[in-house]
């Protein structure tokens, strides 16, 4: 099988392979580009494995013209910037002891046991300057079934990292074939060690989520790892329950994470997930949105076209109740209206509290009235 795509033909990346080759080393594309292009999605990131050692990768690609970054020497990585195009390149690896996220490995010149470190056989995929893909652990089955299948045994892989229980979940959601569950082994791995995420970074743990919640329809992985105990682990007291609601909501709409983790609910997301200070403020208004008696235009005046529709479709999503008819023309009309009274008007006769008070009791009226209410009308 031959893969194909702008990427590989770049002229940067094909100089960087030559020089490589040209010195008597390998070079061959892994991972997420050789995933991608075989699954005819975009690539983006570029990496490379070579048997090459760091400094050798480093002296090669500056004697080519190429500037190298030395991002991760002590892993075997360096950065070469070829054509403008950064290309992670690393050296085989094979594992020689491993605790958790921090593995002790030993530098390889055998291309299948650097694919035994792997996560998933559909990442265990290898291909040629040329674009001739090798399959070292026979993944490719895997990737064109689009099944999310461990490399080897499940729980050792999970042991190794206990982030890959999350990449478990997401990678099925992005590139598993939605009509299939999940791998049964890997599925009990998670399960079973579910209980490891406790010891992963909560920067980890969020940056996954956003990524997996992001995913076009994650409904199915996310049921999933509520059944597996996991979802509890990452955020005790949500539930995937609204979810496929709301994804059938979103039809035709770009995926909002924040928004379904809105509808996921849970205890303390924004400190368990280390959202930003915006996305938990995003998130607080959302949920108190959801919660409120607001209907379209109220919401779409105070807060936005955006967050509206935000809180519109986890609201019904939540309720499993039908959007409100005329939805999104309340909403326009909300977003533009603009309160033709100011505190001005009412002063001098108003101050301070009552001049509060006043306010928003002509704003009240006014948003009841659905914006009709003239600055006389409320004024008389």
């Amino acid at each position: 099988m031959r893969l194909s795509g702008d990427w590989l033909a770049q002229e940067g990346t094909q100089g960087l392979c030559a020089a490589l080759t040209g010195a008597g080393y390998r070079a061959l594309f892994v991972g997420g580009c050789v995933r991608n292009a075989l699954m005819e999605r975009p690539v983006a990131d570029l990496d490379l494995a070579t048997d090459a050692l760091p400094e050798e990768v480093t002296r090669v690609a500056k004697a080519a013209g190429f500037r190298v970054i030395p991002t991760g020497v002590e892993h075997g990585t360096v950065t070469v910037i070829a054509g403008g195009v950064p290309h992670e390149v690393t050296t085989f690896r094979r594992d020689v002891e491993t605790f958790g996220r921090h593995a002790t490995v030993a530098f390889s010149g055998d291309v299948t046991e650097d694919a035994k470190r792997r996560d998933f056989t559909m990442n265990a995929l290898y291909a040629l300057p040329s674009g001739e893909v090798i399959d070292p652990l026979g993944g490719l089955p895997d990737l064109q079934a689009r099944r999310v299948r461990f490399v080897g045994d499940a729980e050792r892989r999970i042991a190794e990292d206990y982030l890959r229980i999350l990449r478990f979940f997401r990678f099925h959601a992005i590139y598993g074939d939605p009509a299939e569950g999940l791998d049964a082994e890997g599925l009990a791995a998670c399960a079973a060690l579910s209980e490891g995420i406790a010891t992963l970074s909560r920067e980890r743990i969020g940056a996954e989520m956003r990524k997996l919640l992001g995913a076009e329809d994650p409904a199915p992985a996310v049921a999933s790892m509520a059944q597996a105990g996991v979802l509890a682990q990452v955020l005790p007291g949500a539930e995937a329950r609204a979810l496929p609601l709301l994804v059938h909501l979103e039809a035709g709409r770009a995926a909002v994470w924040l928004r379904r983790l809105a509808v996921l609910g849970g205890e303390e997301a924004a400190e368990r997930l280390r959202l930003s200070r915006a996305e938990a403020a995003r998130l607080a208004l959302l949920r108190d949105g959801i919660g409120s008696l607001q209907g379209p235009g109220e919401l779409a005046y105070r807060h936005g076209a955006g967050a509206a529709t935000d809180i519109l479709l986890a609201r019904a999503a939540l309720l499993e109740t039908p959007l409100p008819e005329g939805w999104e023309a309340a909403l326009a009309e909300g977003a533009a209206a603009k309160l033709p009274i100011s505190a001005a008007d009412l002063m001098p006769a108003l101050q301070g509290a009552a001049l509060g008070a006043r306010l928003r009791e002509i704003e009240a009226r006014w948003i009841a009235s659905g914006f009709r209410l003239t600055r006389e009308a409320l004024l008389g």
